[in-house]
């Protein structure tokens, strides 16, 4: 399910990562063993063949940006190969940590990675982290006021969000709301879905439904029939 932020995957099984279209699942690409997804819109499907060992950085929002040489906003609901971003380095990286014995050094070797390309000068933007506070409160702040705040005009503070966190403020927003209704329906307690919704901040049913259709490609009560350990993952049928 998406959640905002952006992920590095390394398949150290084998070189290979299948990809699948969302609206046609049985539509796959094959893209190398090191990918980065962007923020995402939308759900994606993951093959479990892939998941025998791998390893990756699951992102901060915003967190990614200093380690591209690209808008984040132009990986949103993509996946990439990793050397379309980072050049030869990518196969050595992944050289070293499939040649790693312990988890802790296949660790160790990705961290060195990263910080040999993390780029300061790609900092942060205040605007942006005010923002991403401001969205991260029991009460999110509405994107006018956090424009606002900024004292920039909202066309230019929409541009530097989407740049370092991959998505407009307002879908930003929209996905987390989504996340706040599966972190809800994630619980063993049951759970009456209109107080969800009303919880969450959806004004209506309707509403509710289509949002979570659109983030997922399931409605409420597939989702709440198919729920696993994992609230962001769910099994498809064959």
């Amino acid at each position: 399910m998406p959640d905002g932020t952006m992920a590095l995957i390394i398949n150290l099984h084998e070189d290979a990562i299948s990809v699948y279209d969302p609206h046609q699942p049985r539509r796959r690409e094959r893209l190398s063993g090191t990918l980065l997804a962007g923020a995402r819109t939308e759900f994606s499907v993951i093959d479990t063949e892939c998941q025998i060992e791998i390893m990756g950085v699951q992102f901060t929002p915003g967190g990614a940006f200093p380690f591209l040489p690209v808008s984040a906003g132009e990986l949103s609901n993509i996946d990439v190969n990793l050397e379309t971003l980072w050049g030869a380095r990518v196969q050595e990286l992944r050289g070293q940590l499939v040649e790693a014995r312990t988890v802790a050094e296949k660790f160790r070797r990705l961290e060195t990675s990263l910080l040999a390309i993390f780029s300061p000068a790609r900092a942060r933007h205040p605007a942006v982290a005010f923002a991403l506070r401001a969205f991260h409160t029991p009460e999110p702040a509405a994107v006018t006021d956090v424009v606002g705040r900024t004292g920039f005009s909202a066309r230019h503070f929409i541009e530097l969000f989407t740049t370092e966190v991959g998505l407009t403020p307002k879908r930003y927003l929209r996905v987390q709301r989504f996340q706040r209704v599966i972190q809800q329906l994630h619980t063993s307690a049951p759970i009456n879905l209109a107080d969800a919704a009303l919880i969450c901040g959806y004004y209506d049913q309707s509403h509710f439904i289509h949002d979570f259709r659109a983030f997922s490609g399931l409605s409420p009560t597939d989702y709440l029939a198919r729920r696993g350990a994992h609230a962001n993952h769910v099994a498809l049928e064959d």
